[in-house]
Formats: C-alpha cells, sequence, structure tokens
C-alpha cells in the first residue's frame, strides 16, 4: 500500500513546481511569468519539505539563470547575425526542461540531476 501523499493521482497536481514550470512555459506570452516563477522557486527551495521538490526548485533555478545568461550571448552575437539562432536554441531548450520537469513533478518524482545543463 503507498504511503499518503506519495500515491498517484488522477488528474492534474497543482504542486509548487508544477506551478512554476507553468509559469515558465507562460513566459513565452508574458514574460514576467519566468521572474515570478524564479522568486517562487527560491522562497519555495527555502521551505521545501520533501527531496524530490528541493531537486525540481534547483532545476527550475538553474534553468532561469542559465536561460539569461545564453539569451545575453546571444543579444550581442545578433550583431554579427548569429544571435538569432541562439534565441531559437534557447526557447527549445527551455521548453524541453520546463517540460520534462512539469512531466516529473506530476509524478511527484524528483529530477535525477538537477544541476546538469541538459535535462
Amino acid at each position: 500500500m503507498n504511503e499518503p501523499g506519495t500515491s498517484p493521482q488522477a488528474g492534474f497536481d497543482l504542486n509548487h513546481p508544477t506551478i512554476i514550470a507553468l509559469l515558465y512555459l507562460g513566459s513565452f506570452v508574458v514574460g514576467i511569468t519566468a521572474l515570478i516563477g524564479l522568486i517562487l522557486a527560491y522562497v519555495w527551495r527555502g521551505e521545501a519539505g520533501s527531496g524530490w521538490e528541493t531537486s525540481h526548485y534547483t532545476f527550475h533555478i538553474r534553468t532561469f539563470w542559465i536561460a539569461l545568461v545564453a539569451a545575453c550571448v546571444s543579444t550581442v552575437l545578433m550583431l554579427v547575425l548569429i544571435g538569432f539562432i541562439g534565441f531559437v536554441v534557447i526557447g527549445i531548450w527551455v521548453v524541453v526542461r520546463t517540460v520534462l520537469a512539469l512531466l516529473a513533478a506530476q509524478k511527484r518524482q524528483p529530477i535525477a540531476n538537477p544541476e546538469s545543463w541538459l535535462w
């Protein structure tokens, strides 16, 4: 028998890592939501109760900062027209990381390597 809180639930589980992932995905429409997601990740990481949530917060925080640095580099590279490709790659990278984190959060599974650069 599964312990309470760890059993798979039917439907959509709106836990904290899921909220952050949805805010990151929403940033492609309204950019400020990524910053809100980052702030929530820092706040909720300090009060995380279980290990699987902590790995998600680390993963989301790293996703934001790596994407921001890559976007700054791509902005400079736009002077030689290479930066446009960088922005497309960054967008795909953020979407893949966020969707994989969202799927893991729905299963309440930790991120295998939250400090990785890929997934």
